[in-house]
């Protein structure tokens, strides 16, 4: 779908000749001479390199319409992870390297919403935390209490995040999965 640079609005995705963008800040411009254009603020879908455009006013481009496919995490196989379309129940083989950060914190039977381009992945939405248990960590020592003193805990998907020193191997953690911080104690 062909669209104009009055249609703009921030979150929109474009196919351009140079990839696939999202607008994350757009301004009309009109200066006392010349033509009006609007600049432009992008983020590459693909690579998450942020770039600055800028349009003549009235200038076409396609329309990027992304499907967002919500999926259940299966299993991994080699490099590669296996979800099931939760409408459909058909099994996708993604590679691992096509799902950004969002491997780190997937365990069999997570929910994940898929951003799909035709049949490309171009992004994943993860829960805002989850709840991983620690496979690794030092053991605390008793006495040592120090106000916010934190220490380093491998979690079951192999992602390492700070913890409080009291926290032990096979306690369950609720973990932030913007920043990979560390919340609270998971109940139960």
């Amino acid at each position: 779908m062909a669209i104009s640079t009055s249609d703009f609005k921030n979150g929109m995705n474009i196919d351009l000749d140079d990839g696939l963008f999202q607008i994350s800040e757009f301004q009309h411009v009109k200066p006392g001479k010349g033509g009006a254009f609007v600049r432009t603020t992008l983020r590459n879908l693909r690579t998450g390199a942020v770039i600055e455009r800028t349009f003549r006013a009235g200038e076409k481009m396609e329309r990027a319409v992304i499907d967002k496919r919500e999926m259940q995490y299966l299993y991994a196989a080699g490099d590669e992870m296996v979800f099931m379309d939760n409408e459909t129940y058909e099994q996708m083989q993604v590679p691992k390297d096509s799902l950004g950060t969002a491997p780190e914190f997937l365990v069999e039977g997570n929910a994940v919403v898929l951003q799909m381009y035709g049949s490309e992945i171009v992004g994943t939405d993860l829960p805002a935390s989850v709840v991983l248990t620690v496979t690794e960590t030092e053991p605390g020592i008793q006495g040592d209490r120090v106000s916010g003193a934190r220490k380093s805990a491998t979690m079951e998907t192999g992602v390492v995040v700070q913890v409080p020193l009291f926290i032990e191997i096979g306690e369950r953690l609720k973990i932030d999965t913007r920043s990979s911080e560390y919340i609270e104690r998971a109940n139960g």
